[in-house]
């Protein structure tokens, strides 16, 4: 394996990017809006393997008080070997000192936990799709 992290939206083939978010299994991205949401993200990571697409992750902050790390997915072969952790700090470290939320996948809770990160008591929202969101475990239905 010859895995690399690049913050660079660079020649990016968004339909893999989107197949990643498939098979991790973190539901469907059309690639024209994942492109769309990377554009208007503060914060882009992409982990490959040689040339091969395998892992990405974003971020949104407004870099002084707050930011939200977004879908963190890891081709299934790639998890379990360290990757999450190394793109999390990877993201953290250049995020800097501001207060960090995530959502986190149903049963990874542990993972985000050992990163630092702790449940909230008060956190709400308003949701494009609650019928997904309950779907994929995140809100109770």
């Amino acid at each position: 394996m010859n895995i690399t992290l690049s913050f660079k939206p660079e020649n990016i083939d968004w339909e893999k990017i989107a197949e990643i978010f498939e098979k991790a299994p973190l539901g469907t991205r059309d690639p024209e809006k994942l492109s769309r949401a990377a554009a208007n993200s503060e914060l882009l990571c992409f982990a490959k393997d040689g040339n091969k697409f395998i892992g990405f992750a974003r971020a949104i902050s407004d870099g002084e008080f707050q930011a939200a790390i977004y879908d963190l997915c890891i081709l299934p072969e790639y998890q379990s070997i360290g990757l999450g952790k190394k793109m999390m700090t990877a993201m953290m470290e250049r995020l800097g000192s501001v207060s960090t939320i995530l959502y986190a996948v149903p049963g990874k809770e542990g993972f985000y936990k050992k990163m630092g990160f702790i449940p909230m008591l008060t956190a709400m929202g308003c949701f494009q799709d609650e019928a997904g969101m309950i779907e994929r475990g995140y809100l109770k239905g």
